[in-house]
């Protein structure tokens, strides 16, 4: 857990993904399964690679995927992703998740780590794709 709640910060502007964590979701303890946690983390960090590629992007490793906190059956489930890193074919997007109690104002990160796509074309074989904007 991170040491001092007081420096966590949202990030700004709309999530890619927002959903609610149900009970299917669990194990039988009423946590979130990480597999679940990390499948929402690629459909976000997907959507940011994708939309930079102007097409389709596959995801070939994750880094650094940390696990904060537990998510609870109910809570909503923010994903955010931003593109941090191009290369040649490939985009680095990093993702933060987040959650709130749905009764709740207080979010807090449980989950962060780094996408690596590869754009590819209609062959399915890496494709350029444009630079980061600076």
């Amino acid at each position: 857990m991170p040491n001092d709640a007081a420096l966590e910060v949202m990030p700004a502007g709309q999530p890619a993904v927002r959903v609610t964590a149900m009970p299917a979701n669990a194990n039988v303890y009423g946590d979130i399964f990480g597999g679940w946690l990390m499948a929402q983390m690629d459909l976000a960090a997907s959507s940011v690679a994708s939309l930079h590629a102007r097409g389709r992007a596959v995801t070939i490793s994750v880094e650094g995927m940390s696990f904060h906190r537990p998510v609870f059956v109910g809570d909503e489930v923010s994903v955010f992703g931003r593109l941090v890193k191009v290369g040649r074919t490939s985009m680095h997007v990093e993702v933060e998740t987040w959650a709130r109690d749905r009764h709740a104002d207080e979010a807090h990160k449980v989950t962060q780590a780094v996408f690596i796509f590869v754009a590819v074309g209609p062959d399915r074989r890496p494709r350029a794709v444009r630079p980061l904007k600076a």
